[in-house]
């Protein structure tokens, strides 16, 4: 049951792929979709699924996720023994931060063990997904399982970034690789492999054993998937639980994203702009949770001269406005000022950013509080924006927080 199972999300990478949006923020801070932020996701699936003891373990510029569950997310009673807590590394397994994931949660042994739980929930903080975990805790019960890991199907030719398994007809996971370099693809479907989401539920037991002897190991990298689950798959039951499936109470929309990358993130927001997005924002009672500021409603109005603005296919969020200015397939958060002539095309545009008269945006990812001078223009000259931003491999131009035209 969810009521007996501890949550535990690990929230601590550095998300160095993701600069300079993680320059002053932790990965799972970072806005998303114009009024989230990425660990919402991860949260909401807990509410949603009655596990509420959370416990979030922290490392690298935290202070920006620490302040919005703060203001977004206390609202579990401790007195129902309900609660989400931040843990940064405390040093109680020696003077070192957190050294791999299952690293992580072996030197917070002790707030496992004085849980009492009888199950851990074992998730990352920096996916875009929905998922009843309430279903996978069932199922975990009924195998009788030490571990059970949630698995999707992924291209054959993108395995490789994932922890790729082979299961038998009774889902036992038999054999599984860490990223592997030719990745083994699902019997009967040459072009499909079987990859771990990083969703584990483990036994509570199990668990404590296996870190305490993995921490002994001199040579263990103390991960879970190229370590803990490769060694258990030999002495203990440990079953795949497909995602996206029939069980639970959320739609089985079947989208999952690891937004690690500018490029994936980029990517996953632009997704929100589908006429029928793949990620199902829109089921009444599995909406995702977040910190809403008190800003008044989006709007467009004329510009002093007259212009009225135009708005193509975009997300807008609350306090935005638009004051004759163009505004097509973007996502804009909280905030943001679109002035008179100005055009924002394919961009994602952070809380209180201002686009001054007659710029132009493209491609762009525009982070807080950047002021686009008047008569700007960015993703239209690759030479002239290299000098200035980050450029990705696919084209996607990146403005820091803070940034201040010359």
């Amino acid at each position: 049951m969810p009521s007996d199972t501890l949550t535990v999300l690990l929230a601590g990478g550095s998300g160095s792929r993701l600069q300079p949006l993680t320059a002053d923020r932790a990965k799972p801070a970072v806005p998303f979709g114009g009024k989230y932020r990425i660990i919402d996701f991860t949260l909401s699936n807990c509410l949603h699924s009655g596990v509420h003891r959370i416990l979030v373990l922290t490392q690298y510029k935290y202070h920006s996720l620490q302040k919005h569950l703060r203001d977004g997310w206390s609202i579990f009673n401790p007195e129902r023994g309900e609660y989400i807590t931040m843990v940064p590394p405390q040093m109680r397994a020696g003077a070192l931060w957190y050294s791999g994931t299952a690293d992580a949660i072996y030197q917070n042994l002790f707030l496992l063990e004085r849980s009492r739980a009888k199950k851990v929930l074992i998730l990352a903080a920096d996916h875009i997904y929905r998922m009843d975990y309430a279903a996978m805790i069932k199922a975990h019960e009924e195998k009788e399982a030490d571990l059970t890991v949630a698995c999707m199907k992924v291209p054959l030719h993108e395995a490789h970034a994932f922890g790729v398994m082979s299961v038998d007809e009774d889902k036992n996971i038999i054999e599984f690789q860490e990223k592997p370099r030719l990745p083994f693809p699902i019997p009967g479907e040459p072009g499909s492999a079987l990859a771990s989401m990083g969703v584990y539920v483990f036994s509570m037991d199990a668990l404590v054993n296996e870190l305490r002897a993995d921490h002994e190991l001199p040579d263990s990298s103390h991960d879970f998937g190229k370590d803990i689950i490769p060694m258990m798959i030999k002495t203990h039951r440990v079953f795949a639980y497909h995602f996206g499936g029939s069980r639970g109470r959320v739609t089985p929309d079947r989208y999952w994203r690891d937004v690690g990358t500018i490029d994936s993130y980029y990517e996953a927001n632009m997704d929100l702009l589908k006429p029928v997005p793949p990620l199902d924002l829109y089921q009444a009672d599995w909406a995702i949770r977040t910190y809403h500021s008190q800003s008044p409603p989006a709007r467009m109005v004329p510009s002093e001269n007259g212009l009225d603005g135009q708005l193509t296919n975009s997300i807008l969020g609350s306090g935005t406005v638009i004051l004759g200015g163009i505004v097509r397939n973007s996502v804009l958060s909280s905030r943001v000022r679109v002035e008179e002539g100005a055009v924002v095309e394919d961009s994602l545009l952070l809380d209180y950013v201002t686009v001054g008269n007659g710029a132009s945006l493209r491609h762009c990812i525009i982070d807080k509080g950047v002021k686009i001078p008047a008569g700007e223009k960015i993703g239209f000259d690759k030479e002239r924006d290299e000098l200035r931003f980050t450029l990705t491999d696919k084209g996607v131009i990146v403005i820091p927080k803070g940034y201040h035209f010359g």
